[in-house]
C-alpha cells in the first residue's frame, strides 16, 4: 500500500532526525577537553530577542583547557557573561574587555556524576521524541484502517514496521549514551 510505505517512510526520517538532534545535543555536554561545540546550546539576551552565542561571537579552542570567545560586537561582553554563568556549565568567564576566556578545568567525581545526568536526560528527550513519532504514526495507521483504505492485516504488519524502527532508533541512541559516558567517565 503506498499510503502506508510512505507513513512508515515519514516515520525513518522522523525517527532518524530524532537521533541527530539528540547526538548533537549530546556532542554540547562537556568531557574532559575544550570544545568550541560545548557552546552551542548557550543563548544570550541580545537586544531583547535570544540569540545562539555562536552567531553572536568567534568560539575558539586555542588550548585544550581553554575556550576563548570573541563577540562581534564587544558591547555584548557584560551579555554573553551573565549567559555563560546562568548555563548548566558550571564555568566561570572572564574577560580582558575584548575577548571573554572559559578556562576548562579538570573534572572531578562529582561533576562527572553530573555531566552524566545531563547526558542520560538529553537520552531521554530523543527517547520521547521518536516514541511521539511512533505514537503518531500508530495513530495515522488506525485512522487509514477506520477509513477502509487499509485492511487489518496491512495495519498489522505496518504497526510491527514501525515498533521495528522504534527499537532500532532507540539502540543508536543508547549506543550513542554509552559512548557519551564512557568520554564523560574517562579520567
Amino acid at each position: 500500500m503506498a499510503l502506508i510505505d510512505e507513513l512508515i517512510e515519514d516515520a525513518r526520517e522522523r525517527m532518524r532526525k530524532s537521533v541527530d538532534a539528540t547526538s548533537h545535543e549530546l556532542g554540547t555536554v562537556r568531557a574532559g577537553r575544550a570544545s568550541p561545540g560545548l557552546l552551542d546550546r548557550i543563548e544570550v539576551d541580545y537586544y531583547g530577542s535570544v540569540t545562539p552565542l555562536r552567531n553572536m561571537a568567534t568560539i575558539s579552542a586555542p588550548e585544550p583547557r581553554l575556550l576563548t570567545i570573541q563577540p562581534f560586537d564587544s558591547s555584548q561582553i557584560k551579555a554573553i557573561e551573565k549567559a555563560l554563568n546562568e548555563s548548566d556549565l558550571g564555568l566561570n568567564p572572564s574577560n580582558d574587555g575584548k575577548i571573554v576566556r572559559l578556562s576548562i578545568p579538570e573534572l572531578n567525581e562529582e561533576r562527572r556524576r553530573e555531566l552524566v545526568k545531563v547526558a542520560r536526560h538529553i537520552a531521554e528527550e530523543g527517547r520521547i521524541a521518536i516514541r511521539n513519532v511512533r505514537r503518531d504514526v500508530m495513530h495515522d495507521l488506525r485512522e487509514l484502517k477506520e477509513a477502509g483504505e487499509a485492511g487489518s492485516d496491512d495495519e498489522h504488519r505496518a504497526e510491527g514496521d514501525v515498533q521495528k524502527l522504534t527499537d532500532a532508533s532507540i539502540a543508536e541512541l543508547d549506543t550513542l549514551l554509552k559512548g557519551k559516558e564512557a568520554e564523560i567517565l574517562e579520567v
